[in-house]
């Protein structure tokens, strides 16, 4: 047995089981209460993974940073549909990724596949909300729009709840956006079962 895999259960077991918070593909992310995650202990990808650690119906929240542009949109369906299966009913998967419709040019050659931000090389898609919406509504999802660009080239926000999850790169939290500048925000969606 993986001795990643036997730590992750034991943290899950420390949490009451009425308030799992987990990260998905957070690398060196932490935050108090949630449950970091990575492909080293849980393979997102893997029903045997997600079926080892939770009850189906069992998770609070899924927080995922700038994760899911990594996947293919046959894979992310995959996932979501994982996710959907094991969040509670009124759970939220809350998802940010690089925004297709930011007007930015650089911001877009930053973040599309094969740009030349970081991680970028490994892009697979660059989701929009009408394109992001659509798969989460796909696995059975309620969306609810937080930040996003829109065809037009206008900014529309809610305000930030991070009791769903707190978002780095988004409008408030992200220190290159100053003065009223957004240079770098987020595609944020909450998918609620």
């Amino acid at each position: 047995m993986n001795v990643r895999k036997l730590i992750l259960k034991a943290k899950l077991n420390l949490f009451p089981h009425n308030n799992i918070k987990l990260i998905i593909g957070s690398g060196s992310t932490r935050y108090n209460g949630w449950i970091p995650t990575d492909k080293k202990n849980l393979n997102i990808m893997s029903g045997d993974d997600w079926a080892y650690y939770f009850n189906k119906n069992s998770i609070d929240n899924i927080l995922s940073e700038h994760v899911f542009e990594h996947f293919t949109k046959k894979e992310c369906l995959k996932i979501f549909n994982y996710c959907h299966t094991y969040l509670k009913e009124g759970g939220c998967l809350r998802i940010a990724v690089p925004d297709g419709y930011n007007p930015n040019k650089d911001y877009i050659e930053y973040v599309k596949p094969g740009g030349y931000g970081c991680g970028s090389d490994d892009h697979k898609l660059l989701y929009d909300y009408n394109t992001l919406g659509s798969l989460l509504k796909e696995a059975g999802f309620k969306v609810e729009l937080i930040e996003y660009w829109d065809e037009n080239g206008k900014f529309n926000f809610v305000t930030l709840n991070n009791d769903r999850g707190y978002i780095r790169r988004s409008k408030d939290n992200d220190h290159r956006n100053q003065n009223g500048n957004l240079d770098y925000t987020s595609l944020i969606i909450d998918a609620v079962k």
